[in-house]
């Protein structure tokens, strides 16, 4: 799978296939969901063990890369559906622009765009992706990653005091 290269202003500058991006740390375009029940709280998946880079760490709902050509919006709906099996409205909240060094000599060098949505919709993993789910506040997520922050992917931590503190009003 190629991913989209981007400037530091997110235009397109080429593309590359995506784990020699990740390996040779080359700025990409990248899409990061976070769904919510009625309730208000965060859907996490805990990546799947196979994954070549943080497997078995929980993390946001679910993320990806758009395809060259395809719109984040899409990109979105479409990592939603694979990973989590569901569907719904996603509403553009921000970018992110981040660079991480991971474990195996990865680097998550990305522009994302993030997303939010809301589901009451029982979440249908994709074993590939996603091995378990649960939903916990915000607040009771911030308390586990001072406690645990091992127990999550490096990219959630870091975008997550955003995540916290983003003003995001529920749907009617």
């Amino acid at each position: 799978m190629d991913v989209i290269l981007v400037d530091d202003c997110d235009n397109d500058v080429g593309v590359m296939e995506k784990l020699e991006a990740h390996r040779r740390g080359m700025l990409h375009r990248a899409i990061t969901i976070y769904v919510f029940n009625t309730a208000g709280e965060l859907l996490l998946q805990r990546r799947a063990s196979s994954k070549y880079h943080c497997g078995s760490l929980w993390s946001n709902t679910c993320c990806g890369h758009p395809l060259p050509g395809e719109t984040t919006e899409n990109a979105a709906r479409r990592r939603l559906r694979e990973e989590m099996g569901i569907g719904c409205e996603l509403r553009f909240q921000f970018n992110f622009q981040y660079r991480l060094t991971l474990p195996g000599g990865m680097i998550e060098n990305e522009y994302g765009h993030i997303y939010f949505g809301v589901s009451d919709e029982r979440p249908v993993l994709n074993p590939e992706e996603a091995d378990n789910f649960g939903y916990q506040t915000l607040a009771e997520v911030e308390k586990d990653i001072v406690a645990r922050p091992g127990r999550y992917t490096p990219w959630f931590t870091l975008v997550f005091p955003r995540i916290r503190n983003h003003p995001f009003t529920f749907p009617e």
